[in-house]
């Protein structure tokens, strides 16, 4: 990865040291017939009872108690893994890449600040340990410190409310506050200057221009006051000892620091569903050795083609296909259905789901960054970082926001001075750094990401992939969702129903000769001919030549003879009659089978029907959708009488078949120019181009990788319930977007005004730096909370 590619972050090479490896006994020498604790390190010298002892891998291991047995027996491998030596401090380096929730196109290598808002960055993909934050240790010790000054500080500064002023007002007691202050703001306020100056130099202001200049202002006056006395103008002090502010430079300080801390830990919630799917992947999988040994290994070294035993209540390691054994699988966290799958052998099973009572063994496939969760995990963090349209406004807000709140700054102290009571100065200082503290940019930047974040990964949990933001806004809009059938209503796995051969030719030659011509097809029917013929122990005829007609049929060299397979316009053009079996299609359409004709050299030779069943989840799903105010149309290539028979069991109305592949994207650009926002869901490679039409593609995560790649929204388990799930996850999350939106407007807004001295003509109220600080820290800290409520919503 190039600099470039890292858009020109810091870049760091990791320099390795060769680690010495010790085995779990080299402790030192031990007695003769003693033997070392693997967990704690004890020396256990004579054969403890059972309850003490455990055998693995052949070995019997001694323990001094009970507690450290039953940790061992629980993980082995944590024990008897060798321990590499500790890396020396200077060369653990975080390499991950980091960007900002406000600015995603920022990404750098390691921790730092955003150069654009200022804000600390954070990985785009949390590590799955709770490895600490190092900015939010750091903003943690700086305000500890500043607190434990700020607070003598505060007393000394209140000291006129019970000492007398020539005690409270001298010159002591002012270098007493500035010895106070002066490691709080130089010190515990360090990054906000620095920010503060990044943002100058890069011509970008932000939250910390704003905070650096009303800190620096108040403090820089009083330090002015305290050493030079005399150098402030007379109409400065007004004839008495020049004001100082101390404490309100201190308490702005510490109060930002803990503003800092508090967003700093809310922002590290939002990624507690990437970090719950992260830890759904086990340390260790259980590796079955071509001699029938069995040894846990760490999941890193696990490889495609490995057996693998599950044992009851442990998690499947990677993704892969069972071989012997069944069990029940629990796979909720990754489809939001609770009830759990049964497997055997031949069923797929998925890294990260929950292995019930039975064992199994499987065998690995997909490992590493290509399993499913590895997806999962890598799709929603793109997700999160993604901007919705909806956050256009505050971004053009934001960038007008700190020049002119700098600009009523200004504005504020020439009328307090010129035109307020005295003492003039103080007032003017006072309510101009007011004015810069309580104003909030970083409320109005928050607002949208921070929901985005938190919508996105309580989709992943309830089984609703989510690519991008822009999806979550359209999904709000949508009233018409275009339904393929086979696949999504229905399971998907046709089975062959009905044979029905013309006079003369037997069910046997029949199959044969559809056997032989599907053989070369990938379509899910195709499968299904080859099935049944296979369990009705006929032998596919030998086919040369295959030739398909996508949407219509397909076509062969069979033994010499031109053999035809498909709808009766594909028949009709290779010149067969199918009208003596006309009427017995169509009474099995009626049924909701889909009918294919066979001929051979201009000769029909029957039919088949073949049947597909209606997910017991479609009738749920679309009686929500319906409930919610959306309408449900069904499009497919089937014809007319298989649709409408679905459709009836379904309840729907608006049904279309025989719809030509190409001709799906069509029927949803004629919907969308009728003004309706339209959604589509499928499952197949002929409805990629459907789905890339539509406002929303929804794609079953059962489906094709083509189709999964041109949409916007995955259905992981592939049941349509999860659209109602992620339309009410959209709808609460716009919900939420505009709640934090007009939050951080009116805030700022009525802030500003306030701490400019609105009220003072009416009811004498001014606002002081020091709550205009706490107003400041808790508004960011409030955009969060509201974006973390998303958590809980209920799909």
């Amino acid at each position: 990865m190039t600099s470039r590619e890292l858009g020109g972050g810091n870049m760091v090479q990791l320099r390795t040291k060769s680690a010495a490896h010790a085995a779990p006994h080299a402790h030192g020498e031990l007695p003769p017939g003693a033997k070392r604790d693997v967990v704690c390190g004890m020396t256990v010298a004579a054969e403890p009872p059972p309850e003490k002892r455990a055998v693995h891998d052949g070995v019997t291991y001694w323990f001094c108690g009970a507690g450290c047995q039953r940790k061992f027996v629980a993980d082995p491998a944590r024990y008897l893994a060798p321990k590499a030596a500790p890396v020396p401090a200077e060369v653990e380096k975080d390499e991950r890449i980091y960007t900002c929730p406000m600015h995603p196109e920022v990404r750098h290598r390691g921790p730092g600040s955003c150069p654009i808002c200022g804000m600390a960055l954070e990985p785009e993909e949390p590590a799955p340990d709770d490895s600490p934050n190092p900015e939010l240790a750091d903003m943690s010790r700086r305000f500890w410190v500043s607190a434990a000054l700020t607070a003598p500080l505060l007393l000394v500064a209140m000291g006129g409310m019970f000492l007398p002023a020539r005690f409270h007002e001298s010159a002591a007691m002012h270098f007493v506050e500035l010895a106070l202050a002066t490691p709080v703001v130089v010190w515990g306020g360090a990054p906000f200057f620095v920010r503060g100056f990044q943002s100058i130099r890069t011509r970008r202001p932000n939250m910390f221009t704003l905070i650096a200049l009303g800190t620096a202002a108040s403090f820089g006056e009083s330090v002015i006051a305290t050493l030079f006395p005399g150098a402030l103008p007379a109409a400065v002090s007004a004839g008495h000892a020049p004001p100082v502010y101390f404490e309100s430079a201190a308490v702005i300080t510490t109060l930002v620091l803990l503003g800092q801390v508090l967003e700093l830990r809310a922002r590290s919630a939002t990624s507690s569903a990437i970090r719950a799917l992260l830890h759904l992947a086990p340390k260790h999988a259980r590796r079955v050795e071509p001699d029938g040994r069995e040894h846990d290994v760490p999941l890193a070294d696990v490889r495609p083609g490995d057996l693998l035993r599950v044992r009851p209540g442990e998690r499947v390691p990677v993704d892969g296909g069972v071989v012997d054994g069944a069990s029940s699988v629990d796979e909720s966290m990754l489809t939001g259905e609770p009830i759990p799958v049964e497997k055997g052998a031949g069923a797929r099973v998925t890294g990260g789901t929950l292995n019930g009572n039975g064992a199994f063994v499987m065998k690995a496939e997909r490992v590493g960054g290509e399993t499913l969760l590895a997806q999962i995990v890598r799709l929603v963090a793109e997700a999160q970082r993604s901007r919705a349209p909806i956050q256009r406004l505050a971004d053009v807000v934001s960038a007008w926001f700190v020049p002119s709140v700098v600009a009523i700054a200004v504005a504020t102290a020439a009328a307090w001075f010129f035109f307020g009571p005295e003492p003039r100065f103080a007032l003017a200082l006072v309510n101009a750094v007011s004015v810069l503290i309580i104003a909030c940019p970083c409320a109005l930047g928050l607002a949208t990401p921070m929901s985005i974040m938190v919508a996105t990964g309580r989709g992943a949990q309830a089984g609703v992939l989510v690519k991008n933001a822009e999806a979550l806004e359209r999904l709000e809009r949508v009233d018409t969702l275009v339904v393929d059938k086979t696949g999504t209503l229905t399971e998907g796995k046709p089975r062959l129903a009905t044979v029905v051969p013309v006079d003369g030719v037997s069910d046997s030659e029949l199959l044969a000769i559809a056997a032989g011509l599907e053989r070369g097809s990938e379509h899910p029917l195709a499968a299904a001919v080859a099935a049944g013929a296979e369990e009705r122990n006929v032998v596919a005829a030998p086919v040369e030549g295959f030739r398909a007609t996508p949407g219509r049929g397909i076509s062969g060299n069979a033994n010499g003879r031109i053999a035809v397979l498909g709808n009766e316009e594909h028949l009709t053009g290779a010149g067969v009659d199918v009208s003596a079996l006309r009427d017995r299609a169509s009474a099995l359409r009626a049924e909701g089978q889909t009918v294919v004709y066979v001929g051979r050299d201009g000769r029909l030779l029957g039919l088949l029907g073949i049947a597909d069943r209606v997910k017991e989840s479609s009738r749920d799903a679309i009686a929500a959708l319906r409930e919610s105010g959306v309408e449900v149309v069904m499009l497919s290539g089937d014809a007319r009488a298989s649709a409408e028979a679905v459709g009836r069991a379904l309840g729907l109305s608006d049904v279309v078949g025989e719809v030509a592949p190409a001709d799906k994207a069509a029927h949803v650009a004629r919907l969308q120019r009728q003004g309706r926002v339209v959604a589509m869901a499928g499952d197949g490679v002929n409805d990629a181009p459907a789905l890339a039409q539509a406002d929303v593609g929804i794609a079953m995560g059962t489906g094709t990788d083509v189709a999964i790649h041109s949409a916007q929204v995955t259905l992981v388990s592939g049941d349509l319930r999860g659209i109602v799930r992620v339309r009410r996850l959209a709808r609460a999350t716009m919900r939420n977007i505009r709640q934090n939106l007009a939050w951080a407007f009116v805030y700022n807004v009525v802030g500003v005004a306030v701490a400019a001295g609105a009220l003072y003509p009416v009811v004498g109220w001014l606002l002081s730096p020091a709550l205009a600080s706490a107003a400041m820290s808790l508004s960011s800290v409030s955009v969060i909370a509201n974006a973390l409520r998303l958590r809980r919503v209920a799909l």
